[in-house]
């Protein structure tokens, strides 16, 4: 009888977790804050993590870099969709970047990120009251294509809840 519970009490736990390998936790976590050229960007929103994610036709995360324009003229454009009717943007650009460095986000001649187009309450530099926050590139190396960095902002707009971005890291080749 003891050998009867024991190969029960076996398959018991190979069952549970073969339900681990059957079934994993899907839990979304940033991608790591790296400077190599990995082509990833992760943040989170108000607390909540936020990856690239969809397809609508165009890539879901796309950076460039124009050294000849307004001094130095880089940008991030991503989007996640989340249904038919729900997508969320996240956009950060800013001119007069040529080196690493921190670099605030405060300033509309600066910088500035948009996020959720699928609502009413569409952070956008015409319509914000308040933004703030700052982009620190960790790795500027146009001779090998990477552009790698951290970011965290706040966003308020009247008539809508803030939007506090933190954790925010991009590493991306050009």
């Amino acid at each position: 009888m003891k050998r009867g519970f024991v190969n029960v009490l076996i398959f018991v736990l190979l069952l549970s977790l073969e339900g681990c390998f059957l079934f994993p936790d899907h839990k979304e976590t940033l991608p790591p804050a790296t400077q190599t050229g990995a082509n990833t960007f992760g943040c989170l929103v108000n607390g909540t993590v936020w990856l690239p994610k969809g397809f609508n036709g165009t890539t879901n995360l796309i950076m460039s870099y124009d050294p000849t324009y307004a001094g130095g003229t880089f940008d991030i454009a991503t989007y996640r969709i989340l249904s038919d009717q729900d997508r969320e943007y996240i956009y950060i650009f800013m001119s007069k970047l040529n080196k690493a460095g921190v670099y605030k986000l405060n300033d509309i001649h600066v910088g500035s990120a948009t996020f959720d187009y699928s609502t009413q309450c569409n952070y956008d530099h015409d319509s914000l009251v308040y933004r703030n926050g700052a982009l620190d590139l960790t790795r500027f190396d146009l001779s090998a294509g990477i552009i790698s960095g951290t970011f965290q902002f706040t966003l308020f707009k009247k008539g809508c809840d803030s939007l506090k971005v933190t954790q925010g890291r991009f590493d991306m080749k050009l």
